[in-house]
C-alpha cells in the first residue's frame, strides 16, 4: 500500500510537472495596417510542442490576422474557398480538438492559428505523433483581449507571435526587499525601544488620552495555536468561497490599515505646534474625551487614504502605492502592539508558522483537484474567480521587465505580510533584550541582517523554480538560527530562552540604609529605582548626616547606637523623581 502510495504521488509531481513544462505564455503583438496608433502587446498561451515562437520579435513575422470567429474550423466545409494563405485565423474554440482545428488551417495555408477563448485559457494539448505533424504554431486568445484588439485597430490588423525570454528575477525585487527589510527594522526597533520605555517611564502623566499609547500583548503558546488553526481555517475557506470572503478581508485591511496610518502618523502631528486646541464639553462617544483637533483630524484623514483605496483598489497604475503604504502601516502598528516575550515563544510562533507556509504551497497541490496550491491559489486569486479581485494583505509591485508572465499571469510581485510580521516580531524581541543586557543592539542588528539574508534567498530560489515560494521557509532558518548562534557564542542563552534579561529582582544597592526597626520604604520601590534606563544618570536619594528638627527624638531620650533609618516621611522627600514610588 505504501509503495502503491508513493507511486501515485510520484505520478501526481510529473504530471504538475509536465503541466507547467508544456504550457508557456507568449505574446502576440498587433498592429494596424492603416497606421493609426501604435502596437500593443496581448497575452497569448501556447504549446511549444506544436512550435516554437521566436523570443526575438525582430524575427517573428508580421501576418495578416484574420477574423474567422464565426466559425469552428472542425471540418474541411468551414474554411474559406480561398483558404489562409500567409494569414493568422482566429476561430472560435470547441465542437472538436485543438488538433483538427490547426491541422485544417495548415492544409490552408495558414502561418498560424489563434484560437478564441471566454473560458479559463488552457495549454492545447494533442500526442506525440500530432505534435510531429504540425509545423505551425497554435495559442489561445482570450475572448476579452479579440474586442480589445479590433475595437483598437479595428479589423484590418496584422500580428506577430513571439515569447521573449523571462527574466530571472524582476527589478521590482529590489523595491519589495528595501520595503520588507525596512518594515522589518524600523517595526523591531519602534517596538522594543517603546516596551522598554514604557517599563521604565511608567510615572509619566499623560498630556491627554491622544497620549495614551496601546497596550502591548503577550503572545502565549495557546495564543499561537489558536492563531494558526484560525490562519488554516482562514486559508481553506477562502479556497472554497474566495467570491465571497474576499470583501469581509477588503473590509478588515481597510479597517485595521487605517488605525495603523493613525499609529504611525500620530506621533508626528503630536509634535507640530499648532492644532493644539481641543473639542468642546459634549457627551458624544470618544469626544467626549476632548480629543485634540490635529488628532481628529488625523484619524479623518487615515480613514479617506483607506477609503480611496477601497474605491480604486482595482487601478493597476497607481492604487498599489496606495496599499503598500497601508500595508507598511499596518505591519509596523502589528510589531508594536504584539509582543513576544521570550525566545521559547519566538521559536514556537516561527516554527508552527514555518510548517503551516511550506504544507500550504508544497503540499496542497498533490490535495487539490487542479493541482495548485492553495497558499498561492488564494495569494494571487482563483483563475476562475468571477469577481476577480485581490486579498489586500501583501506588498505588491509591478513588474518593470516586459515579459509574458508579467502581461499574462502576474503583473505583480507579491509578498505577504505574514512573511514581514512573523520575522519582525522576533526583531522586536531582539531589540529587548539588547536594551535589557546592554549589548549595543548586536541582536537587532544580526537578527535583521539575517532577515535580509533570507529575503535574497527566497528570491534566489523564486528565479530557479520558477514558481511562489513560501518566504518563511528560509527566513525563518536564518533568524531563529543567527538569534541562537549569537546567544549562545556570547554565553547569554539561558537569559535569552527564558526572556530573565528583563531583571524584575535586582539586588538592593550598596547605598541603601541597613535594616533596623521603625518604618522602611518598600522593596519594590528599591529594585525599581536601581532598574534605570541605559544612559540615563540615576538619581540617589540624598541621606542627611542629621535628621530634620521637626521629625528629632525628643529630649532627654537616647538614641539608638549605630545608623538610624530614614522615616516615611524623610524618603519619600528624597526619594528620586524618576521612578514610581509605592507607599507602603
Amino acid at each position: 500500500m505504501a509503495a502503491a502510495a508513493a507511486v501515485a504521488w510520484l505520478r501526481a509531481a510529473v504530471l504538475l510537472f509536465v503541466a507547467q513544462v508544456t504550457c508557456e505564455y507568449g505574446m502576440v503583438r498587433v498592429v494596424s495596417e492603416m497606421g493609426g496608433p501604435k502596437g500593443k502587446d496581448y497575452c497569448i498561451l501556447y504549446n511549444p510542442q506544436w512550435a516554437h515562437l521566436p523570443h526575438d520579435l525582430g524575427k517573428a513575422s508580421l501576418l495578416q490576422l484574420r477574423d474567422w470567429t464565426a466559425s469552428m474550423l472542425c471540418s474541411p466545409s468551414d474554411l474559406p474557398a480561398k483558404g489562409f494563405s500567409n494569414q493568422i485565423p482566429l476561430v472560435t474554440r470547441g465542437n472538436c480538438t485543438f488538433y483538427e482545428k490547426v491541422r485544417l488551417a495548415q492544409g490552408s495555408g495558414a502561418r498560424g492559428l489563434l484560437i478564441i477563448s471566454k473560458e479559463t485559457l488552457v495549454p492545447p494539448g494533442g500526442n506525440k505523433t500530432q505534435y510531429e505533424e504540425i509545423g505551425i504554431p497554435v495559442a489561445l486568445l482570450s475572448h476579452k483581449d479579440m474586442v480589445d484588439i479590433f475595437k483598437s485597430f479595428g479589423r484590418a490588423v496584422r500580428a506577430a507571435l513571439y515569447a521573449p525570454n523571462e527574466p530571472l528575477l524582476d527589478y521590482n525585487m529590489v523595491i519589495i526587499f528595501i520595503m520588507a527589510v525596512g518594515t522589518v527594522a524600523i517595526g523591531g526597533y519602534w517596538a522594543g525601544s517603546r516596551d522598554v520605555r514604557k517599563r521604565y517611564m511608567k510615572h509619566k502623566r499623560d498630556d491627554g488620552p491622544e497620549k495614551q499609547e496601546d497596550e502591548a500583548v503577550d503572545v502565549t503558546p495557546v495564543m499561537t495555536c489558536v492563531f494558526v488553526v484560525m490562519c488554516c481555517s482562514m486559508l481553506v475557506l477562502l479556497y472554497y468561497f474566495y467570491d465571497h470572503l474576499v470583501y469581509v478581508i477588503i473590509g478588515i485591511f481597510c479597517l485595521a490599515s487605517s488605525t495603523g496610518l493613525y499609529s504611525c502618523l500620530s506621533p508626528l502631528v503630536q509634535r507640530l505646534p499648532f492644532g493644539k486646541c481641543r473639542v468642546p464639553d459634549n457627551n458624544l462617544p470618544y469626544f467626549h474625551k476632548r480629543p485634540q483637533v490635529r488628532m481628529l483630524l488625523l484619524a479623518l484623514f487615515c480613514v479617506a487614504v483607506s477609503v480611496v483605496w477601497g474605491v480604486f483598489r482595482n487601478e493597476d497604475q497607481w492604487a498599489w502605492i496606495l496599499q503598500d503604504a497601508l500595508g507598511i502601516a499596518f505591519c509596523l502598528y502589528m510589531l508594536k502592539t504584539i509582543r513576544l516575550p521570550t525566545f521559547k515563544a519566538c521559536t514556537l510562533l516561527l516554527l508552527v508558522l514555518f510548517i503551516y507556509d511550506v504544507f500550504f504551497v508544497f503540499i496542497t497541490p498533490f490535495l487539490t483537484k487542479s493541482g495548485n496550491s492553495i497558499m498561492v491559489e488564494v495569494a494571487t486569486g482563483p483563475t476562475d474567480s468571477a469577481t476577480h479581485e485581490k486579498l489586500p494583505m501583501v506588498l505588491k509591485v509591478p513588474r518593470l521587465n516586459t515579459s509574458p508572465l508579467a502581461l499574462c499571469d502576474r503583473p505583480f510581485s507579491l509578498l505577504g505580510f505574514g512573511d514581514i510580521l512573523v520575522p519582525g516580531l522576533l526583531v522586536a524581541y531582539c531589540h529587548r533584550f539588547d536594551i535589557q543586557v546592554q549589548s549595543s543592539r548586536i541582536y537587532f542588528v544580526a537578527c535583521t541582517i539575517a532577515y535580509g539574508i533570507g529575503l535574497l534567498v527566497t528570491f534566489m530560489a523564486l528565479a530557479l523554480m520558477q514558481r511562489g515560494q513560501p518566504a518563511l521557509l528560509y527566513l525563518v532558518p536564518c533568524t531563529l538560527t543567527t538569534s541562537g548562534a549569537l546567544a549562545l557564542w556570547r554565553r547569554e542563552l539561558g537569559m535569552f530562552w527564558t526572556g530573565s534579561g528583563f531583571a524584575k529582582d535586582i539586588p538592593q544597592p550598596s547605598w541603601a540604609p541597613a535594616a533596623a526597626q521603625g518604618p522602611q520604604p518598600p522593596k519594590e520601590s528599591e529594585a525599581t529605582l536601581s532598574q534605570q534606563p541605559p544612559g540615563e544618570a540615576q538619581v540617589l536619594p540624598a541621606l542627611p548626616a542629621e535628621r530634620p528638627p521637626e521629625l528629632t527624638e525628643p529630649k532627654g531620650v537616647a538614641a539608638a547606637p549605630g545608623p538610624q533609618p530614614c522615616s516615611k516621611l524623610t524618603w519619600l522627600l528624597h526619594a528620586p523623581r524618576t521612578t514610581e514610588v509605592g507607599v507602603p
